[in-house]
């Protein structure tokens, strides 16, 4: 089963850069939507930005801009490169994948557990 693990978060100053980084593992066919979602307590998980194939690429308004999300069907990963960062920014940042195999090729969506992102003012 396909499983996604988020990697580079943390803490860092308003201003500053952080990259993201998720990796899929455990049989993975064909992914053919990867996106990074965000969510605060008490708030819906809302898109930041989403690469479909050809490297297509749809922003959140408020991170147009300042991110940059990039895939390598190579190795399966998906980045999130997140610059000018501002305390608004801090939230739980996931990982999705909508991975597809046969024989149907039917969506398959996939979360990974969340890495979080604190930009401190």
């Amino acid at each position: 089963q396909v499983q996604l693990v988020e990697s580079g978060g943390g803490l860092v100053q308003a201003g500053g850069s952080l990259s993201l980084s998720c990796a899929a593992s455990g049989g993975v066919f064909s992914i053919v939507t990867w996106a990074w979602y965000r969510q605060t307590p008490g708030k819906t998980r809302d898109l930041v930005a989403q690469i479909r194939r050809q490297s297509d690429t749809t922003y959140a308004d408020f991170v147009k801009g300042r991110f940059t999300i990039s895939r390598d069907d190579a190795k399966n990963t998906v980045s999130l490169e997140m610059n000018n960062l501002k305390p608004e920014d801090t939230a739980v940042y996931y990982c999705y994948a909508d991975h597809r195999h046969p024989p149907n090729y039917s969506p398959q969506h996939i979360w990974g557990p969340g890495t979080q992102v604190t930009v401190s003012s």
